[in-house]
């Protein structure tokens, strides 16, 4: 039996190839004669940038930016030829933020601007940039300072560029913005279609996640309809506007990018097809399987992409209430790999004997058909 292990990172536990490396040792022990294949996935999220960087041979490079506080931090990027990939999750990404720092309206994400900038002036002609995993809601106006733009409140005075201040803003300047931005490529990936605005965009669907009160959604919703009123009322129809806080849509707006499926592009520049064609079986996976997860993540991207006479079997950490019943989308069964009631913290940290433990039942369970 060959197997391929296709999984996305488990958030704030272990990275995609980790995850990879578990299943593959628990999965061994039950199946000792499988032979794997082990391609670790992200789809615009953490894990992004080392699916890709892996993938198409890419060298690594980091360099100082503003980080969500103001403070320098350093931020990792992938690079060949003309081609340069980043995830903004390793600037200002919810897993950099504390719990008690956690308020997507008051963080700021210029350093994503001056990576773009810093990149453009290396001679980079595309941008490959993973949205998931944000800490914001500010519908990419810190990104947009950092590419040189400046914001202005009804008296003429500049504003911070957090979202906090989104519905403040009455105009704009482009006078620093570089000319080495006019020719550049950018490819925004994300895992989600949410639209910017309204009961299924940014502010609604994600940033309670990130530490935003229910109570302060509806503000947060109608400021940024306010702002992109101002400079581009036709993003309230684009899917996908609305991932990474809206940070999507700022890349449309100031930095001319185009929105794909996350985990369509990283497939096809890993050439999936050629890795699913020599598989008896797929093992796709990420931290928690819910509602959203069927609307193009990881796991049901590699599942759609799976030859129907291959078994797809999902392996997450948790399994939402609001998950319909399985067989799914290619998925033939999901399993979860909590084994005990304990607290996050602790289950967290016992990811990876827990993926371990799951595989091995998982290959036994296999080997009553062999």
């Amino acid at each position: 039996m060959h197997i391929l292990i296709a999984p996305d990172s488990f958030k704030e536990s272990l990275s995609a190839p980790k995850v990879a490396q578990s299943l593959q040792k628990g999965f061994s022990k039950s199946l000792p004669q499988a032979t794997f294949d082990l391609l670790p996935l992200g789809d615009g999220g953490e894990g992004t940038l080392e699916a890709l960087a892996q993938g198409l041979h890419l060298k690594k490079a980091a360099v100082k930016v503003s980080g969500p506080f103001g403070d320098l931090v350093e931020a990792e990027y992938a690079f060949k030829d003309d081609l340069a990939v980043f995830e903004i999750a390793a600037i200002t990404g919810l897993e950099q933020i504390p719990k008690d720092k956690r308020n997507p309206l008051t963080i700021s994400n210029r350093g994503i601007g001056e990576l773009i900038v810093f990149l453009a002036q290396k001679g980079m002609k595309r941008l490959m940039i993973g949205v998931g995993g944000s800490s914001t809601n500010d519908g990419g106006i810190g990104m947009a300072e950092g590419l040189g733009y400046a914001f202005f409140d009804a008296s003429g005075n500049k504003v911070e560029a957090v979202g906090d201040n989104l519905g403040k803003i009455v105009g704009l300047s482009d006078q620093a913005v570089p000319s080495c931005l006019k020719n550049l490529e950018v490819t925004i990936i994300t895992d989600v279609t949410h639209y910017l605005c309204g009961p299924q965009g940014a502010a609604y669907t994600f940033a309670g996640q990130k530490g935003l009160a229910k109570s302060a959604f509806e503000a947060a919703d109608k400021a940024m309809q306010s702002f992109y009123k101002l400079v581009n009322p036709g993003i309230f129809n684009l899917q996908g506007a609305g991932a990474g806080g809206g940070l999507a849509a700022g890349l449309v707006t100031f930095a001319a990018g185009k929105i794909v499926s996350g985990i369509d592009a990283v497939l096809d520049n890993l050439d999936f097809e050629r890795h699913v064609q020599k598989a008896d079986l797929v093992i796709v996976g990420e931290g928690r399987m819910d509602k959203q997860s069927l609307s193009g993540k990881a796991p049901v991207g590699v599942a759609r992409r799976t030859p129907a006479n291959i078994p797809v079997i999902a392996v997450c950490g948790s399994l939402a209430e609001d998950l319909p019943d399985f067989p799914l989308d290619n998925i033939q069964a999901v399993f979860p790999i909590i084994s005990e009631a304990a607290s996050l913290e602790h289950t967290l940290a016992r990811a990876a004997d827990n993926l371990e433990r799951t595989a091995a039942n998982i290959g036994s369970l296999l080997q009553i058909n062999l």
